[in-house]
């Protein structure tokens, strides 16, 4: 076999590939990039509703045991550990001998974009 001019076999026309594969496999790159940020975002922001749901679950815990002391005293200890469970109290009250906590923990899932989990929970005597 000989060669032409330019390295390429004779009877053989020049090859039309521009790239065409290249851009075709950057686009589907770029596609499991953005489906894996979004993966991460919306984990993101599940383990901060779970959060929030702990921290509130443990601060009426908590606060219930100190009900009869008064609402004052509920209320600290409720905050005490939800502060320490990541979370911020938004809210407590008390229902009778029921403690109510609402908890909130801040997440950013994306840079820039900060959102807020939110829980509430209740605890109190056991009822027949």
């Amino acid at each position: 076999m000989g060669s032409g001019e330019r390295g390429e076999p004779v009877g053989r026309a020049p090859s039309a590939d521009r790239g065409g594969a290249t851009v075709c496999l950057l686009a589907i790159g770029l596609v499991f990039v953005l489906v894996g940020v979004f993966g991460a975002a919306v984990g993101a922001a599940r383990c901060a509703r779970h959060q929030a749901r702990n921290a509130a679950d443990f601060g009426a815990l908590a606060g219930a045991g100190r009900v009869l002391d008064g609402v004052d005293a509920a209320c600290a200890r409720a905050a005490d550990l939800v502060s320490v469970n990541g979370g911020r109290m938004t809210g407590c009250r008390v229902d009778g001998l029921d403690l109510i906590v609402t908890a909130r923990v801040r997440v950013a899932p994306l840079p820039g974009l900060t959102r807020d989990a939110t829980a509430t929970s209740r605890a109190g005597p056991a009822r027949s």
